[in-house]
Order: C-alpha cells, then sequence, then structure tokens
C-alpha cells in the first residue's frame, strides 16, 4: 500500500523507543512516563460505575455533556476570571490531545506555518505536519529558564507564522510563566495577527504561586485557544476526556471536525468528569502536594549527585543535564546497567539537546531507588 507522504515523514515517538526498551528488562524503575502514578478520585470513578449501572451509554451532543460544559465554564471562571459561553465557547474532546489535533486542522492550511515553542509535548509537531502545515521550531533556553520569549520568536521569524502552539508548565521542562512573562509573549501575537494555541493541561500542577492562562491578557481571549482536561490534575488518563476554551467561531470549526471523527467523548468519562469538577478539589490538592514533595526530592538528590538541574516549577517532571555529552548515550547506559528509564531531552525538540526528561510521578521509595541506582552508576 502506498503511505501518505506526510506519515512516511514523521518518525515513530522517541519516548515509545525507551518504552519498549524497558518492557523487555525486569526490574525496571521508569522516570519516563508521563502519567500519575494515582488513581483517579473515588468520588469520580463512583460517578462513572453509577453512570453505566443507570445505563448511560449512549452518545451525548457533539460538544459534550451540557451539565459538564457548565461545570467548566463555572470553573473557569472562578479560578481565571474568564466568562466562556458553554454553549457556544467550549468543546469537550477525547482527551486534550484530540483538541489541539483538531485546532491544527481547524487553522491550518497547506503550507502555512506554525511556530512551535520546544522542547515540547511530543505529538505538536507531528500534529502540525498532519495537518499540512509547516512547523516552525522556537527554542527555549535554560538561561531563559525555559521560557518563550518574544525575542527568540522574532530570532526565528515567528512573525510570518499563523499560529504559536506552547505547553506552561511544561512538558518536558517543568517551567512556568507568570504574567510578566507571558506579557511579551502576548505583545508579539497581537502584534503579528497570530492564533495562540496554548496547551494548559498542567494547569493544577503549579507550585511556585498561582498558574496564569494568557487568555487573561488584554486583546488574547478573543485570538487564544486554551486546552485543558482531566488526565494529569485528575489522574484520569485512561478515561481520555478533555477540553477547549475558544471564540465561537473557533469552537464551530473545530467541532466540525470533532463530530466527523469523534462523534463525541466518550460518555462514562464524562460523568467522572462532571464529579471531579464538583467533589474532588481536595484530591487534587492532596496529589498536588505529593509531587512537590516528591519535586523537592528529585531536584535535591541531582545537586547532590552535582547535576545541573533546572529548578521546575510546574508540571511532573524535571530536565536535569546529562552528565554525559550525549543524553540518548546515557540514558541507555542508565537503562542498561541500572534499571532506570529516563527519556532523552532531544526527543522534545529543539532546545532539550542535552537534557534528560526525569517524570516524579511515582512513589517516593521509587523515587529513591532510583536515585540511588543513578548516583552508584555515577560512582
Amino acid at each position: 500500500m502506498k503511505i501518505s507522504e506526510r506519515v512516511e515523514q514523521v518518525p515513530p515517538s522517541g519516548i515509545r523507543r525507551f518504552f519498549e526498551l524497558a518492557e523487555e528488562m525486569d526490574d525496571v524503575i521508569s522516570l519516563g512516563v508521563g502519567e500519575p502514578d494515582f488513581t483517579a478520585p473515588w468520588s469520580a470513578r463512583e460517578a462513572a460505575i453509577d453512570s453505566l449501572e443507570r445505563g448511560k451509554t449512549s452518545y451525548t451532543a457533539n460538544r459534550g455533556m451540557a451539565e459538564l460544559r457548565e461545570a467548566i465554564a463555572g470553573r473557569v471562571a472562578s479560578q481565571y476570571d474568564l466568562d466562556y459561553d458553554p454553549d457556544e465557547e467550549i468543546l469537550v474532546t477525547a482527551g486534550a490531545s484530540e483538541a489541539i489535533d483538531a485546532a491544527f486542522r481547524a487553522f491550518c492550511d497547506p503550507g502555512d506555518t506554525v511556530a512551535v515553542a520546544q522542547p515540547s509535548y511530543v505529538s505538536y509537531v507531528p500534529g502540525v505536519i498532519f495537518a499540512g502545515g509547516e512547523p516552525l521550531p522556537v527554542p527555549t533556553r535554560e538561561a531563559d529558564e525555559f521560557r518563550l520569549t518574544a525575542e527568540v520568536l522574532r530570532e526565528v521569524g515567528a512573525e510570518e507564522a499563523e499560529a504559536l502552539v506552547y505547553c506552561y508548565p511544561n512538558n518536558p521542562t517543568g517551567a512556568t510563566m507568570r504574567e510578566e512573562h507571558l506579557e511579551p509573549v502576548a505583545a508579539f501575537a497581537r502584534e503579528h495577527d497570530l492564533t495562540v494555541l496554548a496547551d494548559e493541561i498542567y494547569a493544577d500542577l503549579t507550585y511556585d504561586g498561582d498558574h496564569t492562562s494568557i487568555a487573561t491578557l488584554p486583546g488574547m481571549r478573543e485570538r487564544t485557544v486554551v486546552f485543558n482536561g482531566f488526565s494529569k490534575a485528575y489522574a484520569m488518563t485512561g478515561l481520555r476526556l478533555g477540553y477547549a476554551l475558544a471564540p465561537p467561531e473557533a469552537i464551530r470549526a473545530m467541532n466540525r471536525i470533532h463530530q466527523y471523527g469523534m462523534l463525541s467523548a466518550p460518555t462514562t468519562a464524562q460523568h467522572a468528569a462532571l464529579d471531579a469538577l464538583e467533589h474532588c478539589d481536595d484530591d487534587v490538592q492532596e496529589m498536588r502536594a505529593q509531587y512537590d514533595r516528591r519535586r523537592r526530592f528529585v531536584l535535591s538528590r541531582f545537586a547532590e549527585m552535582g547535576i545541573d538541574c533546572f529548578e521546575a516549577t510546574g508540571a511532573f517532571y524535571v530536565f536535569p543535564e546529562s552528565p554525559w555529552e550525549d543524553a540518548e548515550a546515557f540514558a541507555e547506559a542508565v537503562l542498561e546497567e541500572c534499571g532506570v528509564a529516563m527519556v532523552p531531552g532531544d526527543v522534545f525538540g529543539a532546545g532539550g539537546e542535552g537534557h534528560l526528561r526525569v517524570s516524579y510521578a511515582t512513589g517516593l521509595n521509587e523515587l529513591r531507588e532510583a536515585m540511588d541506582r543513578i548516583e552508584a552508576f555515577l560512582e
């Protein structure tokens, strides 16, 4: 069969290669997975079970259950003082990833340029390519604490792009951006008429102050699509539920793709998500506190080993510099000789070379053992 050129030019995920290596070994501690080790809050699981017992297994509205969209609107209004019409400006999707993919396809014509802040979630560049667009890497630098800057946007020629996509709190670096950091980026987007695609899936996992959404800044709500979901903060990765917030015309375009490709997000997951928003704030706070404790532990251990590590303030990753010049070779050696899986930073794009993504979404006992093994390997 003839395979599409778009598909052929996208390599397999570099993360997946390390997972496959780890699966072939015994006694491996994985610090590579971007998934909470917690289970979804019991109240949300009960809501999902109850919905099944009551036979709630039909399609929902394309845009998602009305009650869920209203709850999302209420949460966003209380957290960020942003008002989104639940009927016109919210789309519930099969994970935030589906929303991001729909946005690329809704806003990209063949040949359009999309600026991609990197290091970044590995799906952005393939998503742009699958949509027929041309990704423009925008590297972030450790000297800037891996924050996106207007200076680098100008350096790479992002004023010629139609859109900009970024993720903060960031996967893989754990970097965050406060209002004063976002303002120059927002000014650049307004000046050059860029659509901004803001992936905020880790917004509730911020450890140094509160998360700021770029949509709250002057002139940005009308040009921004915000993505969020229930996978990370609520530990509901397998239920596949996310959402997009955007002006009506953007949601209509994305929903047109969503209704043909997905029809509606999983019904059972929507019932769980509704309960999560209404009853599970304490669970999220407890998980965030646990992540913060692990974050500080991992940072301190790398410091004791003499490994330079940027002080991550969000998500559940740290991004240390590799002790070897070749980060991929170091990650392979640590995996093969001590059974600890990490991911080389270059799989996340420009700016990631020479680093490692280390996830602390695993228990403290396992983290202690993993750090001990890495230290013994270095010695």
